[in-house]
């Protein structure tokens, strides 16, 4: 066992967008180990598909550490630590609550209402995209408001709002120390428990509207709307970005996607699996000892789960750094697992699918408009994807 000292070092700085994680030999030699995260504290890094499978299923581990305060830390960011409780039965049992609110609000029958709105919003914002100067930044142009208008709508937050949403939003992501990531997330908080209490007044056909009819509280239902909003918004903008990167790099695929939409569900699946190949990590805390890989994770201690090192993992996909829309099967694990299943997968398909399928068959030519090499993730943010995506066709 290494000392502390000889711990692998994890990192959020900026690194090549396609270049897997420079972690992918733990794998091999320890699918359970022990790291040191970029707040300086020690953790456990659980690298491999069937290990991350199995940890996300276990009840044990979860959102809940005796002392909040002084628990080990991913990373330096306030929104994160906002979500750490001190009861593990209070925490199972408001994460349950949690997700039988919003999984309606976010079940597929749902979301196929929703397709008309979403593909109209992509047309509209692909038609001012393609008026623009070239090079042209597909992420401040297409795939941050396409994410923000649809994510607004379904969640209910007004036209009014979603500037300032998306500001505060924007800040929520960084790792740093400084005030403004303190009074960040309640501001955000704030601005959108306001929302809910003119949703009390006057509901419409959206989440918020859903929370109050439930009864919930206008401050919660902003803190939750919060971390809907922050889930959804980079993440779905992020694997637009990195799927067109992708299928420019392979435009024979790309091309075959074309020619046979049987192809797009296939495509989308892929993309989810390998556009994050770093910076997709799950902090959880043991509640209790748990055995696992050979090791020991006592309680207390802090659990990373790597799905981008899972995602990559020899001994659950097949050839895994190889780009293929036809993989099958592809059980993935980007929306995470069991009890930690993202609800809002359902919609970040169509998000995805609705996003090439618009881009590519208005712009068939588009591809990024510097090298691939030149492209790098963002430095210091919780969600790794592009700063920018210069393109052109």
């Amino acid at each position: 066992m290494p000392t502390s000292r000889e711990l692998p070092a994890l990192t959020t700085e900026a690194r090549p967008v396609l270049d897997p994680s420079p972690l992918r030999e733990l794998r091999a030699s320890a699918p359970v180990c022990r790291v040191r995260t970029p707040a300086g504290d020690e953790a456990w890094l659980v690298t491999r598909h069937a290990e991350v499978k199995k940890l996300l299923h276990d009840e044990r581990l979860g959102r809940s550490h005796p002392s909040p305060g002084t628990a080990p830390r991913y990373v330096k960011n306030s929104l994160l630590d906002l979500l750490v409780a001190d009861d593990p039965q209070v925490a199972r049992e408001a994460h349950a609550r949690t997700r039988a609110l919003f999984t309606p609000n976010f079940s597929a029958k749902r979301i196929r209402a929703l397709r008309p709105r979403i593909e109209e919003l992509a047309t509209d914002l692909v038609e001012d995209f393609a008026a623009r100067e070239r090079p042209v930044d597909l992420h401040a142009y297409f795939s941050s408001p396409f994410s923000l208008r649809i994510l607004c709508e379904l969640i209910g937050v007004p036209d009014e709002d979603r500037e300032r949403c998306a500001a505060l939003l924007a800040g929520m992501g960084r790792i740093d120390t400084g005030q403004s990531m303190v009074t960040g997330p309640k501001a955000l908080f704030g601005l959108l428990a306001g929302v809910s209490a003119r949703k009390r007044a006057e509901p419409g056909d959206d989440v918020i509207s859903r929370m109050c009819e439930a009864g919930i509280p206008d401050d919660h239902a902003g803190s939750l709307a919060a971390v809907l909003l922050f889930a959804g918004l980079e993440s779905v903008a992020t694997h637009i970005d990195l799927g067109v990167v992708l299928l420019s790099a392979h435009p024979e695929q790309r091309d075959a996607v074309l020619r046979d939409p049987a192809l797009l569900t296939g495509t989308v699946e892929e993309v989810l699996r390998s556009a994050k190949r770093s910076g997709a990590t799950l902090p959880r805390y043991a509640s209790e000892d748990i055995e696992i890989a050979g090791v020991t994770i006592h309680a207390g201690e802090l659990v990373l789960l790597d799905f981008a090192l899972a995602n990559f993992d020899e001994q659950a996909f097949s050839e895994p750094e190889l780009f293929d829309v036809a993989r099958s099967p592809n059980q993935h694990l980007t929306f995470g697992h069991g009890i930690w299943h993202c609800v809002g997968a359902p919609l970040a398909r169509v998000e995805l699918s609705t996003a090439f399928t618009t881009l590519f068959s208005r712009l068939p030519g588009l591809r990024p408009a510097v090298p691939l090499d030149e492209l790098r993730t963002r430095g210091g943010e919780l969600v790794g994807g592009l700063a920018e995506l210069p393109v052109t066709w």
